[in-house]
Formats: C-alpha cells, structure tokens, sequence
C-alpha cells in the first residue's frame, strides 16, 4: 500500500521545497521507498527528487494535461508501478491556491490534491508572526471545503517561546487543525538559486550529510511515524504492463549538466512510440551517438556552460551536419539557443553555437517570458500534421537579437488568456526549434509523430 500527501505552501518562498526535500530524506532513511511528483511546470525541483529518493521524479500539472493524465502519471508510478513506493509526497507550486488563473483553481496544487483525493501539509512562513498565524491558517484551511488537511507545518520559528505562542494560537483558533510541528530556522540547509530557480541537480546535487542533516531538521519537529499514521492507505493495484513496441529509431537525447530540463513522461511517450533513447553530452563528447536518426535538445542552462560549448567545436559541427542533412532535430528554450549562431552573453561576449538556425539570441538581466503556452501549428513539421495542438511552459532570459530569414514560424501561439503576437516554431529543414516547453502528454501524438519522422530518416 502507499500513503500519499501535498505538500502545499502559503506563498512561494515559504520553504516547501526544502520541506518537501527533508521529508522524503527522512522517509528513505527510515527504510521506506519514496516516490515524488512536482505540481506545475518545473524542470529543477524533479531532479533534487530524484537524488533523495533514488527514483525519477514526475510532473503534475493542471493547466498542461487534464485530470485524466495526471491521475494516469500518478497511478502507474504509485498504486501501479512495478515496485510500489511506501510513500508518495506532491510537492505543490507557489501559494496552494495559486495557478494559471486568480478565478479558478486551474494549474493549482489545490486542484492537484482534489483530482488525487490527496491530503495537503500547508507549509507557512512564521517569521514575527504568532497569533496571526492562526488568522492566516484558518483562511487557508476554510478557503476551499473540497480540501483535506493532513496538518500544519510552521517553517522559520525563532525560538521555544516562539513554538508556545504558535501552539497557543492554533489550540485556541484552529483546534480542528493538526499542528504537525515548528521547524527552526535553518539557512545551511537552503538548495543554492539563481535566475529560473535553484541550482540543479547536476550542479548541486545533494550529500549524504546534506540529504542526512535535512532529515534531522525535520525529525527534531515531526513525529514521522505518528504522522504517517494519519494519511490515507491506496491500494496496489495490478502492475501497469507497457506492452513492448519495437524499436523504430534510436534518439540522441542531449542530457548533461547544460541540458537537463525534460518531463520525464516525454521520454516515456518516446519509448513508447518506438524510440530508443541514446544519451549523449554536447559539453562533454565529440561526436553524436552511432546510429541515431534524430535528435532531442532539452532545456537547461547553456549560457552558464556557453564557453565550454563554444569550445567543443567537435560536437557543434556534428549537429550542423546532421541537421542540414534533413534528419529530424527538435529543440527546446535552451536547446533552441543551442542550435543558434551565436550566443551573447550579458557582458556583450558572443559564443559561437552550432549555426542550425541563422540566428543569435542575448542573455537579458530580466526574463524576457514566463508562462503557460498552447501552441497550433500552421504547417507540417515533425511533430505532426497542420492543427496539431500541444500545451507547455515558457520561462527564460534570453532573447533573439538576430532573426533568420530562412526559418519559418509555424507556431501560433497562445497563452492562458488570448493569442500572442510573437513569431515561435522556427523550421529550417527538418529542424524544429522554440522556447516553449511543451509537455507531450498534454497531446501523446506529439512522441508518435517525432518517431515517425526519425524512422522516416534512418
């Protein structure tokens, strides 16, 4: 069986990240197989995940894929999966209620949590707060009766009087509200950030004694056991069998530590269309995998590693060729950027890239985008027929300062409230590039149309 919990929070930044993280250590030090799930579009937070749990991470998202997916990619790694986790934790986004709308719970954790009969750990920020730590959780806790409350969990606690007037607040305000524990303040054990988030886990993964100190935090505030005590029992279910669909072509998936932002479910749905994935290092290796018929560049962070890529000179050359050869390459925000001619950086320094689009891109101080996308495409390409329509994320700080005459903008594209002006899905040859992210199980025919053009090219 497996219990599950949201980990939701009041605010972004209120610490429920690391709270999420000391949780699941905790778990796993204990001996229990923890299995974790991200609410929303982010690429960082799955990979620390990973590093606690020691198994793969997974996005969802409710403004990207509806409830029917979210609650497949739940079930087949939880109730379904062929070695049933003991534990599952959600790690929510920003505030609990907060999403793609300020009218409806769209994209939210809350919504994630109803869609999974879920239970919900609020997480709230109590610096010089006391007695309104109570106003503010019974807010949380009455906003929305569809929710279940596992507990509360006061982060940033000063001191033991600190603890007293939190307790006293919440014993004679909110009595009907677990009060899980006050976790003392604790800047040593924060993940380092930067522009788009944290530091990722190829960059900083996490140390034993980092993972170890992490679960002290929380043990030293949390009865683990009695609180595990109070979540719901699911059920295993029959494991989910994935019939065996034989390889049609063999993929070269840039993964290093300057491309690593991909859903996990989008290599899945790859797999399954028939794709065998090769994983390759444009920082690193010198050549592309034997054998491959396409490519997949990710997102992540190619202006921090701008110098290195420029200095493979190898491997740039290498995807030159194999996109003017026609075969399939898509990319992705910093893949894309990957592709380009030429990469400025933010003190004005330009890097060559690999030259597949006549274009250059600048770093900016400030993101140029941020947001949920839908994208339409307006003309064949490799992944789909014309009217292919797919959701995803936009979040960067670059810009295209140079345009290419040659590339087509095949996207038209939208975001959570009207169309957008801004010309996106570039085309030259068979290569597709863009700074949308999109989430291919928000429409599966996206996996089967990209195997379909790389089994066409073998």
């Amino acid at each position: 069986m497996t219990r599950m919990l949201v980990v939701g929070g009041t605010h972004s930044g209120c610490g429920k990240t690391l709270v999420s993280l000391a949780l699941m250590a905790a778990l796993v030090r204990r001996g229990l197989k923890v299995q974790a799930f991200k609410v929303g579009p982010d690429f960082i937070d799955p990979g620390h995940h990973a590093i606690v749990t020691g198994r793969t991470g997974h996005n969802l998202d409710g403004w990207m894929t509806d409830a029917g997916t979210v609650q497949d990619i739940f079930t087949r790694h939880t109730i379904q999966a062929q070695d049933v986790p003991d534990v599952a934790i959600i790690e929510g986004v920003m505030g609990l209620f907060d999403g793609a709308s300020g009218s409806s719970e769209s994209g939210s954790t809350a919504e994630i949590a109803k869609w999974l009969n879920a239970p919900v750990l609020l997480v709230a920020d109590a610096r010089s707060m006391a007695r309104s730590a109570a106003a503010l959780i019974q807010g949380y806790t009455s906003f929305d009766p569809g929710l279940t409350f596992a507990g509360v969990l006061f982060n940033r606690v000063g001191s033991d009087n600190h603890v007293s007037l939190l307790a006293e607040a919440m014993k004679t305000y909110c009595p009907d509200v677990h009060l899980a524990g006050c976790l003392q303040r604790d800047d040593t054990l924060a993940v380092p950030s930067r522009h788009l988030g944290l530091m990722t886990a190829d960059e900083h993964p996490l140390s034993a004694e980092h993972r170890d100190a992490m679960a002290d935090w929380i043990e030293s505030a949390v009865d683990i056991p009695a609180f595990l005590s109070l979540l719901p029992e699911l059920y295993p279910g029959l494991p989910r069998v994935t019939p065996k669909v034989p390889v049609r072509a063999r993929i070269g998936v840039a993964r290093d530590a300057a491309f690593c932002f991909y859903y996990a479910d989008n290599l899945r749905l790859l797999e399954e269309a028939g794709a065998e994935l090769c994983f390759f290092s444009p920082l690193e290796d010198e050549d592309l995998p034997e054998g491959v018929s396409g490519l997949y560049f990710g997102g992540g962070y190619p202006e921090v590693h701008a110098e290195a890529l420029a200095d493979n000179e190898s491997m740039r050359r290498a995807v030159f060729r194999f996109s003017e050869s026609g075969k399939p390459v898509y990319a992705e925000c910093g893949g894309f950027m990957y592709l380009m001619q030429g990469l400025r950086t933010g003190a004005g320094t330009l890097l060559p890239m690999c030259g597949c689009f006549a274009m250059e891109c600048r770093m900016d101080v400030r993101f140029r985008a941020l947001g949920y996308r839908e994208i339409t495409t307006m003309a064949p390409s490799i992944l789909g027929a014309p009217w292919t329509v797919a959701r995803g994320h936009e979040f960067h700080y670059s810009h295209i300062s140079e345009e290419d005459p040659e590339a087509l903008a095949i996207y038209k594209l939208r975001d959570r409230r009207d169309w957008r002006p801004q010309s996106e899905g570039f085309v030259r040859r068979n290569t597709l590039g863009s700074y949308v992210h999109l989430h291919f199980a928000s429409n599966p025919a996206l996996a089967t149309a990209f195997v379909d053009a790389c089994a066409g090219a073998r």
